[in-house]
């Protein structure tokens, strides 16, 4: 598995979203996109994953040319998201929220779908067999059956990775899933994300202000400022060049100024 981003550009009006943005990430990769806030951290998963899309450039998940398959095609592709607000069903329980997520994999027809025999009832044992596994995957089981509008927030976070995950994909991408969690809740996530690295064989675009939790986590991190990406490479080395620490301060922020 291999995703390339080369010279992307994105625009909005006379607004320069992304400018000439290039990145790649392979298998069981971990890349971290920092950035103060405005670089364009949140665009770029959005042309990855055909939010928008950009006006120059390519994307490719293996040899899949995202910029130029349908919107609806790109899930299809090996593309799983999670956004920032778990976005969940709220008055469905957690099982149901991920077999939504699950429904792109299945192959039914209406008439057998409606009258549920043959492959309907196949498809549907298959998928709860495969969100159980998530669910066991994510230790969620004690949620199960609760609707997602009753779940603790850190909960409610971890449901919408879950669900992302229900998706089988190649490639996962992140946006600041740690944001509002509580330090235990961030720990225990900052485990599921090693163990999605490793044991799932999938490279993950992870979007973070937490720098802590990128320098500790990351294999790449990928700086982003005004659009453009001023640094790619291991956190030790990234966090330490003037450039990046310029960004971050100008912007209020110091998290990548090296740690005492």
């Amino acid at each position: 598995m291999s995703l390339k981003v080369e010279q992307l550009t994105l625009r909005f009006g006379g607004l320069t979203a992304l400018n000439n943005v290039s990145l790649g990430a392979e298998q069981r990769e971990l890349v971290a996109i920092v950035g103060p806030n405005g670089a364009g951290k949140t665009a770029l998963l959005n042309c990855i994953n055909g939010v928008y899309r950009p006006c120059t450039g390519s994307i490719r998940l293996d040899e899949s040319d995202l910029t130029t398959i349908p919107v609806d095609r790109i899930a299809l592709a090996g593309v799983g998201r999670v956004f920032q607000h778990a976005e969940l069903f709220p008055h469905m329980t957690v099982t149901e929220n991920l077999l939504v997520g699950r429904h792109l994999l299945m192959h039914t027809g209406i008439f057998s779908g409606a009258l549920y025999f043959g492959r309907a009832r196949r498809d549907e044992r298959e998928a709860r067999k495969a969100v159980e596994r998530i669910i066991d995957f994510v230790e969620l089981y004690r949620y199960r059956d609760v609707p997602a509008a009753n779940l603790p927030y850190g909960v409610q976070k971890l449901v919408g990775v879950a669900r992302a995950l229900a998706l089988d994909p190649k490639l996962l991408l992140l946006d600041e899933p740690s944001t509002g969690l509580m330090r235990e809740e961030k720990e225990n996530f900052a485990r599921f994300l090693l163990r999605m690295r490793h044991e799932l064989n999938m490279a993950i675009l992870w979007v973070e202000h937490d720098m802590q939790m990128v320098t500790d986590l990351a294999d790449r991190i990928v700086v982003l400022n005004y659009g453009e990406v001023i640094a790619d490479g291991a956190p030790e080395d990234v966090r330490q060049l003037p450039k990046v620490i310029e960004a971050y301060i100008g912007s209020g922020e110091r998290a990548l100024a090296p740690a005492n």
